[in-house]
């Protein structure tokens, strides 16, 4: 059983046990993480995006190390340029801890509270404005009356 995940940019075959350095994460050693799968297999090939829904990655984070340093030299013939740079990536050491296929689909509790949050904005911000034609058409009706 294997699944590939994406992170940093990059995508990964990972398997239960094993370690990998990928590019930084933001959360500190001992820390586990979720990994997004793209693909899982195990006895069927899952890819479809309701499928992997219900795949569930998990890594511990290991250790935060910095990579080889990489020497940049930028040289052109003739006219005395030279220049000579490096680089060393920020990686994170992790350990792929769980891989399962759950039998349904995790509950969306962040996302259910935010449209409730939103519709009840939306219903704030509709009758602010339907108060606000009413004194409008109020108003008007009481300038009108005064003319006459």
């Amino acid at each position: 059983m294997y699944a590939i995940v994406k992170t940093g940019g990059k995508q990964y075959r990972v398997e239960k046990g094993q370690t990998l350095l990928v590019e930084r994460l933001p959360d500190d050693a001992g820390a586990t993480v979720s990994l997004e799968p793209i693909l899982f297999r195990s006895d069927d090939v899952v890819f479809d995006s309701d499928g992997l829904a219900k795949v569930k990655v998990d890594a511990k984070i290991v250790e935060h190390l910095r990579g080889e340093k990489l020497r940049v030299f930028k040289f052109k013939p003739k006219r005395g340029y030279k220049r000579r740079t490096g680089h060393r990536q920020e990686l994170t050491r992790i350990e792929v801890t769980e891989i399962k296929q759950l039998s349904r689909k995790p509950p969306a509790k962040k996302a259910a509270a935010k449209d409730d949050d939103s519709a009840t904005k939306a219903d704030a911000a509709t009758r602010t404005a339907d108060a606000a034609t009413n004194q409008e058409a109020a108003a008007s009706a009481a300038t009108q009356e005064a003319d006459e």
